[in-house]
């Protein structure tokens, strides 16, 4: 059981410096670029999705079971992290039809990461 907590956490924390890297890459693109505002949604989301599979599959490498379940505490987990820290440093912050996206954007790539990563040899 300890184990897979940990597994767990390090698949969040993965997620979570992956969306931090990603995040800064984009934040450059649109400071040096005349990349029209209109993507940024979509491609926070698809980030979003990009570093929960990452992280979904490296946290359930060394399980060998579960990887449905373990991936979409993954993403959940992640998902809730995000929210709360949006929710601490915007006071305004509230579920939306993008909030409601992400969330079941964070649990299905969640359980496509356990997945591949219960299968990876």
């Amino acid at each position: 059981m300890e184990k897979t907590i940990n597994n767990i956490a390090k698949g969040v924390l993965i997620a979570l410096i992956t969306t931090f890297i990603l995040l800064l890459v984009l934040a450059t693109v649109l400071t040096y670029t005349n990349v029209n505002e209109k993507v940024i949604n979509p491609v926070i989301i698809v980030i979003t999705a990009i570093s929960i599979l990452i992280g979904s599959s490296i946290g359930n490498t060394k399980i060998k079971k579960n990887g449905l379940v373990n991936g979409a505490f993954i993403g959940g987990i992640y998902i809730m992290t995000i929210y709360l820290i949006s929710s601490i440093l915007n006071w305004k912050f509230g579920l939306k039809l993008e909030s409601i996206i992400m969330i079941i954007v964070g649990m299905i790539f969640g359980i496509l990461g356990g997945i591949i990563g219960v299968n990876k040899k």
